[in-house]
């Protein structure tokens, strides 16, 4: 790299960008082509982007690998900002070995990051364990130090590990004010107010009262027997039962959770559960056969006794139960969590991430546009979707994106 493309990554880094475009805005070869694109992605100009750090990777040759792997690296990172979620995972490994294999430190710590954030953005929460594990971030520039540790309070916050977050985002808050990257210590301000958002809901006669990440940690933490309806599972002494790819079953434990202490009859759960309304025999052994999976699932914390009208929950060791119900009541609260980032998504992105049809997203989408709580931008394929930011609930981290150039 020449002095002006050496002085225009140095701006970048620092996140000046208007300054560094203007080094480069004439220029059209290679290094110039992938320093124009990182400054487009920056602006937000994410298709002007894209198309420039191709042209970039094409314009270097085969014995220029390294800068090749960089472009592809910042296509991933310029992907992961538009949802193009498969991206990413897809070419990241090959561009990782060959920045590895050449030394380039910084910017395969900026690969691995990005496997980490999307594997994180999917749920994929072992994977994103696995990759923030092989992170290395000592001697690396402070604004990658700082995104490291962000998503590291992430992780420990999925997994309610309150201090270890605190302790995290505490190193980012340092390494961001090292850096001096605006975006990025905006980043950090916005980790630190999840902390005092609600983060779930304890149902009781009165309606619900929120709860704060450390009431919830601290229920996890008792010996209670906890129905989490955030996460779809049931948890006591550490045991954690998923339930998520079982939703008849979660859908039963659940009410017999919210019946708890009374029992609750087989008319009710086969109107909740099988949306009927007039249950014949044949509905009954239905539900008898589900209610026999579900108590051979939770054997080791509890059983569930046949009553006269229906069934009732009676936790081992007169262990009390607790119900926690997502923050936001609704369908459609776990896709409004998705845009609460504030980033576009597009339709297939989101059905990706909810691990639903992309068609029942399309039609979740087209009822909050029409109560005015999401907006399309664009058209056709290029259509994405916002909302504004919710205060109600904890969001999704995302980072910004800092790509340096040696």
């Amino acid at each position: 790299m020449d002095s002006l493309t050496t002085a225009c990554a140095r701006l970048l880094a620092q996140g000046n960008v208007l300054d560094a475009l203007g080094l480069v805005a004439l220029r059209n070869d290679p290094p110039a082509l992938a320093l124009r694109g990182i400054a487009m992605a920056r602006l937000g100009d994410y298709a002007r982007s894209r198309d420039l750090l191709r042209q970039a990777a094409r314009g270097f040759g085969v014995h220029e690998p390294v800068e090749r792997a960089r472009c592809v690296v910042a296509q991933a990172e310029v992907a992961l900002a538009v949802r193009d979620l498969n991206y990413p995972l897809h070419v990241l490994p090959g561009a990782l070995a060959t920045l590895e294999s050449h030394n380039d430190h910084t910017n395969a710590l900026q690969a691995r990051l990005i496997m980490a954030r999307c594997c994180l953005l999917l749920g994929r929460i072992d994977a994103a364990t696995a990759h923030a594990a092989r992170l290395e971030t000592s001697g690396g520039p402070a604004s990658l130090v700082a995104m490291a540790q962000l998503l590291s309070t992430e992780l420990a916050l999925r997994s309610l590990q309150i201090e270890r977050a605190r302790t995290a985002l505490r190193q980012a808050e340092t390494a961001a004010a090292q850096a001096d990257i605006p975006a990025l210590r905006s980043e950090v301000r916005s980790m630190q107010e999840v902390f005092s958002r609600p983060a779930a809901r304890l149902p009781d006669c009165q309606g619900a009262r929120a709860l704060l990440l450390e009431e919830v940690a601290g229920l996890y933490s008792s010996s209670n027997l906890i129905i989490d309806g955030c996460r779809r599972g049931v948890s006591t002494d550490g045991r954690w039962l998923p339930l998520a790819t079982r939703p008849v079953l979660y859908e039963i434990i659940w009410l017999l959770g919210n019946a708890w202490p009374n029992d609750i009859s087989r008319e009710t759960i086969i109107f909740q559960v099988f949306r009927l309304t007039q249950p014949d025999e044949s509905h009954r052994a239905r539900l008898r056969v589900q209610i026999g999976r579900l108590r051979k699932l939770i054997k080791p914390i509890a059983r569930i006794s046949a009553t006269d009208e229906g069934y009732r929950l009676e936790p081992l060791q007169q262990r009390n139960v607790v119900v926690l119900a997502p923050p936001l009541d609704s369908e459609a609260a776990s896709l409004m969590a998705l845009l609460a980032d504030g980033s576009a998504w597009s339709t297939s992105a989101l059905a990706q991430a909810l691990g639903a049809s992309q068609r029942t997203v399309q039609r979740t989408l087209a009822d909050l546009e029409l109560a005015g709580q999401v907006n399309a931008v664009g058209h056709s394929r290029s259509r994405r979707w916002v909302c504004p930011s919710l205060a109600g609930f904890t969001t999704i981290l995302l980072l910004p994106s800092v790509l340096p150039l040696k």
